[in-house]
């Protein structure tokens, strides 16, 4: 088994880089954070690691090379995403002066599962996500790598990114963090939307365009 250790010392690296890159996943992070309650707030994250976990299970049984390769499918998959990431931008654009205050929100606050589907969808419906995945498992890990590590590598990063984001949840959920952001919270929750507007144009733009996938995870290709 020590023979494995650079492998997942370079796995580990990648993913941490990719995972700190700003955005869906950050951009949905950040305005649950500010938006909702901790709790809600650490279940999005908690969704966004589970979300890992899809790509992952594809990327094992070999379906997320067919994905890659197959220029409908994927364009199928960009479609989704874009969609989505354009239905969550218009609910942020929507926010009125005062709406980011979680104290006053309680009428249009979220349920848990909400909270919960909404971290999970954003990840696994994100196509760069599928990119990093294919690439990080066809590219980095080699095919001789037993598949109970390969699955292994996959479980860490499920939980490194759920830790990731739930320590970003902490961290904007203080009660000093959140103050500082109440008089001009509703344009960052606009800011936010704008941001995963101009990402679902991204993909679409990229879809019409036909443009080719890279051939290997960077560190930019956020999750």
């Amino acid at each position: 088994m020590q023979s494995y250790w650079p492998e997942f010392l370079t796995v580990a690296l990648v993913h941490l880089l990719a995972v700190a890159s700003p955005g869906p996943d950050f951009a949905v992070m950040l305005r649950q954070a500010l938006c909702q309650s901790r709790r809600n707030a650490l279940l999005t994250a908690i969704g966004i690691g589970a979300g890992i976990l899809v790509h992952v299970c594809y990327s094992l049984l070999g379906i997320g090379l067919l994905i890659q390769q197959s220029v409908l499918l994927f364009s199928i998959l960009k479609v989704l995403g874009a969609l989505y990431l354009t239905w969550i931008a218009l609910q942020c654009l929507r926010t009125r002066a005062g709406g980011i205050h979680v104290e006053t929100a309680r009428r249009t606050s979220q349920s848990g599962i909400e909270a919960l589907r909404l971290g999970f969808l954003t990840n696994a419906l994100n196509p760069k996500a599928t990119l990093f995945f294919v690439s990080l498992f066809s590219v980095v890990i080699s095919p001789g790598t037993p598949i109970a590590l390969q699955a292994g590598y996959g479980i860490y990063m499920a939980l490194a990114t759920g830790l990731w984001f739930a320590m970003v949840a902490v961290f904007f959920t203080l009660p000093q963090v959140r103050r500082g952001f109440n008089r001009f919270g509703h344009w960052l929750d606009r800011l936010m939307g704008g941001v995963l507007l101009v990402l679902a144009g991204q993909l679409l733009l990229s879809t019409v365009s036909g443009s080719e996938p890279p051939s290997g995870p960077t560190p930019g290709m956020d999750r």
